[in-house]
């Protein structure tokens, strides 16, 4: 089997005190340890960082963005980047976060023929320019989202997940990083 990540994982018990409980108690709430907690934390400080800026863009709901469409971004800017890692991850906390295993999916494979509002596919189309062509956005385009009800945090947070998850794209390919089995099957089937 193929490693997590072809940079290594550190042991547990070698870790900074906060990554250590962090990374623990994200396995006692999932039921699983995600293992891109365990191949950024070789990198303590910079674990912090991405950890940190993650929560802040992906750990609120907004009147304009909800959890849902946060994931959303992450799920196809992540499918166009190429990026398995993020679109299993992501793609089964959008399951969760949706509760519908279907759209993830459409999501995950072409956004554009998935069953979404116009207003979602005007915020993925935007996100999309963002991860892919970002030289290409112009204020035309945050007008674009304004027309659909979205406001200045909201574009600049989903101009925020696409950037930072183009980042986290290149960081998984950079390891190799491979997605837990466990992701398969959340938001599909029950938990027990």
């Amino acid at each position: 089997m193929r490693p997590i990540s072809r940079f290594g994982v550190p042991p547990l018990d070698e870790l900074p005190g906060d990554v250590r409980a962090r990374i623990e108690e994200v396995g006692e709430r999932t039921g699983f340890v995600p293992n891109v907690f365990l191949a950024l934390a070789r990198r303590p400080a910079e674990f912090r960082a991405f950890v940190a800026y993650h929560d802040a863009l992906l750990d609120k709901a907004t009147p304009g963005l909800s959890k849902a469409d946060r994931e959303m971004v992450v799920v196809a800017t992540s499918a166009a980047n190429d990026c398995t890692y993020c679109v299993v991850a992501h793609g089964a906390i959008l399951r969760i976060r949706a509760r519908d295993p279907l759209l993830s999916d459409q999501v995950a494979t072409n956004y554009r023929q998935a069953d979404i509002a116009p207003r979602q596919r005007a915020m993925l189309d935007f996100a999309l320019r963002v991860a892919v062509e970002p030289a290409t956005v112009e204020d035309e385009h945050l007008a674009e989202l304004r027309q659909y009800g979205f406001d200045t945090d909201d574009v600049w947070d989903i101009g925020a997940i696409a950037a930072l998850f183009a980042q986290s794209n290149r960081l998984a390919h950079l390891m190799a990083l491979r997605p837990n089995p466990e992701f398969a099957l959340l938001g599909r089937v029950p938990r027990t």
